[in-house]
């Protein structure tokens, strides 16, 4: 976790007005807002990298209820296109989301189908995906 948390650092691209990291008080806030518990990898996810801009797909965050990338925000419109809502989208792309499941699990939700593709955790899927976009 922590040597993925380096590498996204490393690679941030720095932007005008920064994204600000949430505290815990914002993700309870969050978790009342979409009704379902975050898991523990997504709130540490948020917590330490939603700030960070890289690549050309935008995960999502938690510190600003106006950007469109804002958790709730992401979540209401995976829901509302069918997303079953056991699952957390942690990231849109064109017209697909990834997706974390209560045990932390990441897998891929296109056109309302499950596709074979998961990972393990959201730090392998920040690897394998974010930092390859």
């Amino acid at each position: 976790m922590q040597e993925t948390i380096d590498q996204l650092r490393a690679v941030n691209q720095p932007v005008p007005v920064p994204v600000e990291l949430p505290d815990d008080d914002d993700l309870v806030v969050i978790e009342e807002e979409i009704l379902i518990p975050i898991p523990k990898d997504l709130k540490t996810f948020l917590k330490e990298v939603s700030d960070v801009v890289y690549g050309s797909i935008e995960p999502v965050t938690a510190g600003d209820p106006f950007l469109h990338t804002h958790l709730p925000e992401v979540t209401a419109n995976a829901w509302a296109e069918g997303l079953e809502r056991h699952l957390i989208p942690i990231c849109a792309d064109r017209g697909s989301y990834y997706c974390i499941t209560q045990e932390g699990e990441i897998v891929h939700w296109v056109e309302g189908e499950l596709l074979d593709a998961s990972w393990q955790d959201i730090w392998q899927w920040a690897r394998e995906v974010w930092l390859q976009s």
